[in-house]
């Protein structure tokens, strides 16, 4: 116990490099983030009547102005997530709900963010709405090794499009980690009738983390995204098998560190009153070994940030979106962001 308040102190004191004067101990922290950027379209209609509302002429009337502030919002909320350990944000962000590189280019030019020089790993994807995941890193803690690209495809709903997984192998700091981003289907229909779909999700990435380790099991594996499912439904808790509590991870088991933050109230999106934590990001039990060897995990947060919250009526507390109801309210996203620290003993 006295080992982690140690850490703590050393996190919220702390630098990229934090050296405790006392100990004479350096060590590096990393943040890992995702965020749902909800519907991030440029202007042009290239999807026909799936793209048609974000488009002049479409129901939103999405015009240049209103992608310029979405720019600016979107870069401004990415520029707000740093700490006194990662003054330059996090090493590595999943987005979803990207319309194609292009608006990645866009973003990732903003005055807030430029100077960060983000990098883009994109994929298009067959979803019907046009909309995909996406990685934005930092090439001064993150290296691409390789990416592999997994469409799902459900045996029992063949003509079912969705978003393909993404899988970013690289060099976290000197640690070799496996990034699997997601966006599950949703729920439309009802959560009970389209969970199939989740779970079928689930196995498949389950399966992509399963393959890697077979080939390294010395790498971090990292499952995150908008999964359209809370830490308890089934496709978290059994087919990805991640755990509660840190102590029933295996070595090549999962932890999901957001289990308890929903069950203290605290969530992502909210729904007629109730919260839930869809924006998962969980952890193999590689970042669980706390040895000077692999990167440990730290914390994790909800950003849930006051200017990323509507302030007042009857929606007060929750994430501020673009639109609601029709109307355009220059907000952010539907989605608050979520986030793990990672540390490391370093100088040795």
């Amino acid at each position: 116990m006295r080992k982690l308040v140690f850490f703590l102190m050393i996190f919220l004191l702390g630098a990229i490099s934090v050296q405790s004067q006392q100990k004479g101990r350096q060590f590096q922290v990393f943040g890992v983030c995702f965020y749902n950027l909800e519907n991030f379209f440029d202007t042009i209609n290239n999807n026909g009547k799936y793209d048609l509302e974000f488009s002049p002429q479409g129901s939103r009337q999405w015009n240049g102005e209103k992608y310029r502030a979405k720019l600016k919002n979107m870069s401004f909320a990415i520029s707000q997530m740093t700490s006194e350990a990662t003054p330059m944000g996090p090493a590595v962000i999943g987005v979803s709900e990207v319309e194609n590189r292009s608006v990645l280019d866009d973003l990732v030019k903003q005055e807030s963010i430029r100077k960060w020089h983000l990098q883009i790993v994109h994929h298009d994807t067959p979803d019907l709405r046009g909309i995909d995941v996406a990685l934005l890193y930092n090439p001064r803690f993150f290296r691409v090794l390789s990416v592999i690209n997994t469409p799902l495809f459900i045996p029992s709903n063949p003509t079912f499009r969705t978003r393909t997984q993404m899988c970013v192998t690289g060099m976290l700091g000197d640690d070799k980690v496996s990034i699997i981003v997601n966006h599950w289907p949703s729920r439309l229909g009802g959560e009970e009738r389209s969970s199939y779909l989740r779970e079928a999700a689930a196995a498949r990435a389950k399966q992509t983390a399963d393959s890697l380790l077979k080939i390294d099991p010395n790498q971090g594996i990292i499952i995150m995204g908008d999964l359209n499912d809370d830490p308890q439904n089934k496709s978290c808790s059994e087919i990805i098998g991640a755990k509660r509590d840190k102590k029933d991870v295996t070595e090549f088991g999962f932890y999901n560190p957001w289990w308890s933050m929903l069950d203290k109230g605290i969530g992502t999106l909210c729904y007629r009153g109730s919260w839930n934590l869809f924006d998962q990001i969980m952890i193999s039990g590689y970042f669980l070994k706390n040895d000077k060897k692999h990167l440990t995990f730290l914390k994790n947060e909800v950003l849930n940030k006051q200017f990323l919250m509507n302030t007042e009526g009857q929606y007060k507390g929750y994430p501020l979106r673009t639109y609601a109801g029709g109307v355009f309210l220059n907000g952010y996203s539907d989605h608050f962001p979520t986030e793990v620290f990672f540390y490391k003993e370093i100088g040795q």
